[in-house]
């Protein structure tokens, strides 16, 4: 028996069968996914998601899939690391680390792909779909693959050469647009108007693809000891992920796998480039205006995002800030994570780390919360942003003399 109610506008509250359906017929609002959470509570314990696989879909009673059979390459349960070396270069107590460049495609994409391709194969959708930057057209090109569906991804033409070509190389058909991302969800939204059978994860069923999210705040209560950190910071694009983290926190409390309400501060990440939730924030408004992306950190650069204003309103509400970074920052935080913690990172964890280290100098986190930050992509993704500023230290001919001319020139500087 499915956990789900209905899908519901989150503007007027008109509420719809769950289907392949994205925005209200009636005002065009967003749609949420609503849950019978008495029923879930009456199944989920903490012993039986132990229990259960060691990914993602040990949550499936808070998912909106009513199948078994997922569309899946063992995304989630990805380490949370206590970052002791980054905490005392900020001058944290406790700062933790959710490293979701482990997943199967190197990115957290791989959570909202797995619900959104497992939904639509039980709604008898037949073709994967995507407008993407780059992440989330490697991991529906992979997940349509391993489901021996048809697959089409769209992406902006200057791209990052890396993100293409492992995209391409699960053979889907990947279809570069001389144009930005808002560009190319322009089109896609075209296009699953005219083609029913169409899954694109982020347009048509990206009510069900948003809920993936979700699984990074599960995972963190979980490998917390069920409990709730006080501070998290998150990268921004479209803003989905920010408040779904928030909605998932929230619901392991609504049923029963938290025993204090949740009291998580939401802050969020953006690069200056292309930044106008924070730009928002900044000046205390509800307008969001939309800009044009000038930023090496591609995978955020969405200048219209699409769940901005609830991103802010959670923002707001849990008390949390919005910070903006210079591309100089965003890699000074790649190298920073690289140094103290050794995880490689993309230029969007630059971002993130990049906003840590502001908001904590800020004040804007405090020393004694308990605080995790959001990595959600690979640094192999994303070399050409660091290539120009990280070489080999020396080259030299094969001669134990020269070496060690250069060891003690190391030793005596």
């Amino acid at each position: 028996m499915s956990n789900v109610i209905a899908l519901v506008c989150k503007e007027c509250g008109k509420s719809y069968e769950a289907k392949a359906l994205h925005v209200c017929e009636f005002c065009f609002g967003p749609l949420e996914v609503k849950y019978d959470y008495d029923a879930i509570a009456s199944k989920v314990s903490h012993e039986s998601i132990a229990a259960g696989p060691n990914n993602m879909w040990r949550y499936r009673e808070l998912l909106p899939v009513e199948s078994t059979d997922y569309v899946s390459l063992g995304a989630g349960f990805t380490p949370l690391v206590r970052a002791e070396r980054l905490a005392n270069y900020l001058g944290l107590d406790e700062l933790w680390i959710k490293n979701d460049t482990l997943n199967p495609t190197g990115s957290f994409k791989d959570r909202v792909v797995s619900v959104a391709l497992s939904k639509a194969r039980e709604l008898g959708l037949k073709i994967a779909a995507c407008a993407s930057t780059g992440n989330l057209a490697n991991s529906v090109a992979a997940h349509a693959a391993w489901a021996n569906m048809e697959s089409y991804v769209f992406v902006p033409a200057n791209l990052e050469r890396a993100k293409i070509i492992t995209t391409a190389v699960y053979g889907g058909n990947v279809v570069a647009i001389d144009g930005n991302y808002d560009d190319v969800n322009r089109l896609c939204a075209e296009i699953a108007s005219e083609e029913p059978e169409w899954a694109f994860v982020n347009v048509n069923v990206r009510t069900y693809y948003s809920e993936g999210s979700k699984t990074l705040a599960f995972e963190v209560a979980e490998q917390l000891g069920w409990d709730s950190p006080d501070h998290v910071v998150v990268p921004v694009a479209s803003g989905s992920q920010l408040t779904k983290i928030h909605k998932g926190f929230d619901e392991l409390h609504r049923v029963g796998l938290l025993d204090r309400k949740p009291n998580v501060k939401i802050s969020g990440a953006q690069a200056a480039g292309c930044s106008p939730v924070a730009t928002a924030f900044a000046s205390n408004s509800d307008v969001i205006r939309p800009v044009k992306p000038n930023t090496i950190a591609k995978s955020l650069a969405i200048g219209n995002p699409a769940d901005g204003y609830y991103a802010l309103d959670v923002v707001r509400k849990s008390g949390g800030s919005f910070g903006s970074v210079t591309d100089e920052e965003v890699l000074d935080g790649i190298r920073l994570l690289a140094q103290t913690e050794g995880i490689f990172a993309e230029t969007a964890g630059g971002v993130t780390i990049a906003t840590l280290v502001k908001l904590v100098r800020e004040g804007l986190i405090n020393k004694n919360e308990k605080t995790v930050a959001y990595i959600t992509g690979n640094g192999l993704k994303t070399v050409e942003a660091m290539a120009p500023t990280t070489q080999a230290t020396i080259t030299i001919e094969p001669k134990l003399d020269q070496f060690f001319q250069f060891l003690n020139e190391q030793r005596n500087r």
